[in-house]
């Protein structure tokens, strides 16, 4: 056992039997720290100096439990790519336990990668360097653009080889952070099974943890569905404004909690497209970029389907109609975050009326010029602060986007606030540095062959995306143009 202390509360271990399989992690022959999240360590209560090293290392592989952990795989279905499989759960995962952080926020410690469990229906149960260090990316960047995200708390690698249809690649384990791994696709494990009582048992641990607020009302189940509603039309709209594309929206990816999970064959947008896809497996655009709100309505209706016997088991009919209004209630509360954001892109503090169609103007002369939609928006701080010129060379063709200005502008000029306050609250909502997919690639394909450096540096830059540092200059440009088009895998 370890002797490194984690303060653990176990609650889903403890509250929730027959809602998992306790497992423990494989063991490995040589678990090395790649790269340890130290603030995060720090944030969770956790004892960095003695992490960041062997032991640690051998913690984050799953090679050992410390002590008070309770390893679990979770039980969970999922829609995939509209396909429903009603038995998924944790097949290369488990649940360390659960910590207490600084602010009394309740965290999972969850291992990606540390080895087959009951749910791995014929696969080995590991990840491998690469995408544990795309994920270790992705979700540092997403939390420091403001999205609410697992966070990687350590890389690991394990000291054997795993085979890949690319040959052996070196295995890795990543230890992830989550306000839970509650997801859509637990609730319709127990729905599958006609198992109501133990969807209420669920329900109202979920309630207990994420939505406490709702515990006495009568109605909770119902309130449930529209409080994941709201998070996740929120969540959404945040991807879309950094013009995030996650790739694999099925059900067992997206959580009660609102925050953004697994990190497979995700992408950010260099030209504005709606019908981006960067998934291989994404054949026919089921999760493009401009799908995405259209998807997570979808999902939610699935969420629905399992809480109507709690919503109202006397009459099914009225359940289903309480449900769809609920639902349907999505484009509008979505429609309102989405605004919101984009008001804060434009550097605009007031509604006005006209504010949706001036937002999609803009966005409707990117899209005609495959403008670049990180770089248009970070520059409009620039515009808005009396220099147009940069805005404009963006542009192959100007003359669009000089139409829209003029519109733009005479809003601005209705607004509080001098030109300089407006020019800095844009820039701290339109960020610098993004993942761009060549730097992401470029940074994994160093690591394979032992040069951690790039990505290194990459985390680092992209820790503070919204200041413009000297020297930094390539990482906040677009592909260049011999990179071709990029296409992401669900590699494990």
């Amino acid at each position: 056992m370890s002797t490194a202390a984690f303060d653990f509360d176990n609650s889903y271990a403890r509250e929730l039997e027959g809602f998992y399989v306790p497992w423990k992690g494989a063991e490995v022959p040589a678990p090395r720290m790649i790269r340890f999240n130290r603030a995060l360590a720090d944030d969770l209560g956790l004892e960095a100096s003695a992490l960041d090293g062997d032991e640690g290392a051998a913690i984050f592989a799953g090679h050992t439990a410390p002590a008070g952990a309770a390893p679990l795989a979770m039980a969970y279905a999922g829609h995939q790519f509209g396909g429903f499989s009603p038995q998924l759960g944790d097949g290369r995962a488990l649940l360390l336990g659960e910590v207490i952080d600084k602010r009394g926020k309740r965290c999972d410690i969850h291992l990606k990668g540390s080895g087959r469990t009951p749910f791995s229906r014929g696969g080995d149960g590991k990840a491998v360097l690469g995408p544990v260090l795309r994920e270790y990316i992705i979700g540092e960047a997403m939390h420091a653009l403001v999205v609410p995200t697992t966070r990687a708390l350590a890389a690991v690698t394990t000291g054997e080889n795993i085979l890949r249809q690319d040959g052996p690649q070196p295995g890795a384990v990543l230890a992830r952070v989550a306000s839970s791994h509650l997801r859509v696709g637990t609730f319709q494990y127990f729905a599958a099974r006609g198992e109501t009582e133990r969807l209420r048992q669920l329900a109202d641990y979920a309630i207990a943890r994420h939505y406490p607020e709702l515990a006495s009302e009568p109605d909770r189940y119902l309130r449930l569905l529209a409080a994941v509603r709201d998070r996740q039309a929120a969540l959404i709209a945040k991807w879309m404004h950094v013009g995030f594309v996650h790739g694999v929206m099925n059900t067992d990816n997206m959580t009660i909690s609102g925050e953004t999970i697994d990190y497979g064959p995700c992408a950010f947008i260099d030209a504005y497209d709606l019908a981006a896809v960067f998934s291989s497996i994404d054949q026919h655009g089921r999760y493009a970029y401009g799908n995405q709100p259209k998807i997570a309505q979808w999902n939610l209706a699935r969420l629905a389907e399992t809480l109507l016997d709690l919503i109202n088991p006397d009459d099914s009919e009225d359940a289903v109609r309480q449900a769809s209004d609920a639902i349907n209630g999505f484009p509008l509360v979505y429609e309102q975050e989405w605004m919101s954001g984009m008001r804060a892109k434009l550097g605009l503090a007031v509604e006005e009326p006209g504010d949706m169609e001036l937002a999609t103007g803009l966005l409707s002369v990117m899209e005609a010029q495959a403008a670049d939609f990180t770089r248009v928006f970070r520059s409009l701080g620039q515009v808005a602060a009396g220099d147009a010129e940069v805005a404009g060379a963006l542009f192959q063709d100007p003359s669009g986007f000089d139409r829209w200005l003029t519109l733009w502008q005479a809003r601005l000029a209705r607004e509080p606030g001098s030109p300089d306050e407006r020019a800095r609250a844009m820039n701290l909502v339109n960020p610098v540095y993004i993942p761009r997919n060549h730097r992401v690639e470029a940074a994994l394909a160093a690591a394979g062959k032992g040069d951690l450096e790039p990505f290194e540096r990459l985390v680092d830059v992209l820790a503070d995306p919204f200041t413009e540092r000297p020297g930094l200059e390539v990482y906040a440009l677009g592909a260049p143009s011999d990179f071709g088009a990029y296409t992401t895998y669900c590699g494990t």
